[in-house]
């Protein structure tokens, strides 16, 4: 086995490991209610469909947008005229194409019939290479605990 094709299955086996523990790692909506199934209970019908669908509104309380979203990926203070809030970011992550990049060398062994010798050559090998990127997705701004500004991507 040459030493593009090793670096291949070792990165698609890292890869497949990731994926799976990142998986694993991650909470459902219906994961979530569980945690706390007296606060979900105790909503009205309306709000108790949005937070299935993974939806949010205006007023929902912290724990209500927990149980909708999941733990945010940044919590921050923000100040302001009207006092102090804080806002709730979620991101979006992904891989962004970062090019072609030299990995190394793949050694060739030729025979040469004629003088009957083995010649090893070594050919550049190069493979495409990927960075990993993180994007604000949604951010939600509490005041007094309860949600007043929800700020979303559009595509």
């Amino acid at each position: 086995m040459n030493y593009f094709h090793l670096n291949r299955r070792l990165l698609t086996t890292f890869m497949l490991a990731a994926s799976l523990g990142f998986l694993t790692g991650c909470q459902s909506v219906d994961s979530r209610i569980k945690e706390n199934p007296q606060l979900f209970a105790n909503l009205d019908a309306e709000s108790q469909a949005k937070i299935k669908q993974g939806n949010i509104d205006l007023g929902f309380t912290e724990d209500m947008v927990y149980l909708a979203l999941g733990a945010p990926d940044q919590k921050r203070e923000v100040r302001s005229g009207k006092g102090l809030s804080t806002a709730w970011i979620y991101n979006s992550y992904f891989e962004r194409y970062d090019g072609t990049r030299f990995v190394g060398y793949d050694r060739r062994l030729y025979y040469d019939s004629a003088r009957n010798t083995y010649h090893v050559n070594f050919v550049p090998v190069y493979a495409a290479t990927y960075r990993p990127e993180a994007e604000e997705r949604i951010r939600v701004v509490f005041e007094n605990g309860k949600v007043t500004v929800i700020e979303q991507t559009k595509n």
